[in-house]
């Protein structure tokens, strides 16, 4: 009996590969509670933005603040899809978000890659040079200037050629092509390539997550840009979506901002409604990009930013 005792009170072992279940102590308790708290204090304006883009203006005035509404509609965005700024808006936004992608990520790669050579001439000078602009600027009204002395006022090559190079994420590039080891580099020289090759062959198939990461920052940066667009365009069909959007917001009354859209329709549809269904297709691309190139954001931004 004593035996038996004594095998029941010992710990039966646990399988191979398995951890251990740790207790929460109620300390652990009060922080998960803070966390759940301040997640659904994040989540909880864009829930609502979405519901009040898919309610009506009775229902809304009676809950602003609504969890689960009776009735949805789809007539904000009806209203938003027949208007014609949105959809001139969003063909701007894609030519130059695209040019403008390719256009800045080829001047920062070919930017990094000399400042990451230790045999470059005046690497320091240069790079220094480059490090300023991110704390001195010439100011808004000089600017404004240079953009209309180059002739590009009411054009959408002031909303490309305007911005070109992220002065932080061409240091996250360059420290990237640092920690990459030379002696590859060496034997592609023995073999007979050139730097052009090296970079095309070599370097970038090897940086592909700072490639895609720094991309994707780019074209964030370019799909939310409304201001380049305030400064310098001045025909509305030139207007990108983000710039319209702005409008929208910024009208007391949305229905004034509209073209195309039947009078029935425009009598359903509500301000606040309209401009939550603006904001929510305005996000939706650039948010379906997220999950496809997610994976490289960790790798590509550590190894930039710790490396060099």
């Amino acid at each position: 009996m004593a035996g038996s005792r004594t095998a029941a009170a010992q710990p039966q072992p646990q399988p191979r590969g398995a951890r251990p279940r740790r207790r929460l102590a109620p300390f652990d308790w009060i922080v998960l509670l803070i966390l759940c708290i301040w997640a659904l204090v994040i989540i909880y304006p864009f829930y609502n933005s979405v519901l009040v883009s898919l309610v009506t203006q009775s229902e809304y005035t009676r809950s602003p603040f609504m969890l689960f509404p009776k009735h949805f509609t789809s007539v904000n965005y009806r209203f938003v899809f027949e208007t014609d700024a949105i959809w001139k808006g969003f063909r701007v936004t894609l030519i130059t978000a695209s040019l403008g992608l390719i256009y800045s990520m080829f001047l920062t790669v070919t930017l990094a890659y000399p400042l990451s050579k230790k045999s470059f001439p005046g690497k320091a000078l240069f790079l220094n040079m480059v490090i300023l602009t991110m704390f001195f600027g010439g100011g808004l009204i000089p600017y404004y200037l240079l953009v209309k002395n180059l002739g590009l006022v009411n054009s959408l090559s002031s909303l490309i050629l305007t911005a070109g190079v992220n002065t932080f994420y061409l240091l996250i590039v360059r420290n990237y092509f640092q920690s990459l080891p030379e002696e590859l580099e060496e034997s592609a020289k023995i073999d007979g390539a050139s730097e052009p090759v090296i970079l095309w062959r070599i370097i970038l198939p090897l940086s592909l997550p700072v490639i895609v990461t720094v991309g994707l920052f780019y074209a964030v940066d370019k799909w939310n840009d409304w201001f380049t667009a305030v400064l310098f365009i001045r025909d509305p069909n030139h207007f990108p979506v983000q710039t319209v959007l702005r409008n929208i917001i910024a009208n007391t009354q949305v229905k004034n901002a509209a073209s195309g859209v039947p009078p029935a329709m425009q009598k359903e549809a509500f301000d606040d409604g309209v401009k939550m269904a603006s904001i929510l297709i305005t996000m939706l691309p650039i948010m379906c990009a997220y999950p496809f190139i997610q994976k490289y954001f960790m790798k590509g931004i550590m190894l930039g930013a710790l490396k060099g």
